[in-house]
């Protein structure tokens, strides 16, 4: 086989462990989910998934890195748009819902990892890759809030507190699961209830953030 071909099936491979092994983490979380059980599901053998993981903790940490780097890509190419403080803070706000929407398993990991990650070590390749994320978007978007601030568009604010409540908005809805769908009284990645959503972020950030002109 070519070294590209094999790199390509190498690849696909590890994706396909890391597809499944997040839809059951968002689902049951990490302590209940079993190797054996997910080796069985992506159709490899237990030695065959150590290839690509050596533990079940360096399986999590990546699957949860995957996600955070994936939102981080999509801060990036939002900011990089354009526009004042406020449209890049609302576009981005946007993407994310967005993002969120398209793939019902990452709120659910990310807010499971906030209280499961005790369980790793702290010092894996993946588990760096992720807090480097998580580290980077925060810079990035507590950046923009100074420069609000700065421009007069922003009301005075505590910029980490307000990045926790911003995590707080965007995530938990999502992550909510039968709580969510109850409260709503429809299902939360509807699309009428998405756009909701979108609108309903927008109004507490006009009323809470911006300033009055």
């Amino acid at each position: 086989m070519p070294a590209s071909t094999a790199a390509s099936a190498e690849h696909t491979s590890r994706d396909k462990i890391l597809d499944a092994a997040e839809a059951l983490f968002a689902k049951r979380g990490y302590a209940a989910v079993g190797l054996r059980e997910l080796a069985e599901l992506v159709g490899l053998g237990k030695s065959s998934l150590f290839h690509h993981f050596r533990n079940k903790a360096q399986l999590y940490a990546a699957v949860t890195a995957r996600i955070l780097v994936s939102i981080e890509a999509r801060l990036v190419r939002s900011l990089a748009t354009g526009g004042d403080p406020v449209v890049r803070l609302e576009r981005w706000l946007d993407d994310l819902i967005d993002l969120l929407t398209e793939n019902p398993t990452y709120a659910r990991v990310l807010l499971r990892s906030l209280f499961e990650d005790d369980d790793l070590p702290g010092d894996l390749p993946e588990e760096i890759e992720g807090h480097r994320a998580i580290a980077d978007m925060m810079a990035a978007v507590g950046g923009l809030l100074r420069e609000g601030m700065g421009a007069g568009l922003f009301r005075a604010v505590h910029v980490n507190h307000f990045l926790l409540t911003l995590v707080g908005i965007i995530v938990f809805p999502f992550a909510s699961g039968e709580f969510g769908a109850e409260v709503l009284g429809k299902d939360l990645f509807d699309a009428t209830e998405v756009r909701r959503r979108k609108r309903e972020v927008r109004a507490l950030l006009r009323s809470g953030l911006v300033a009055s002109r």
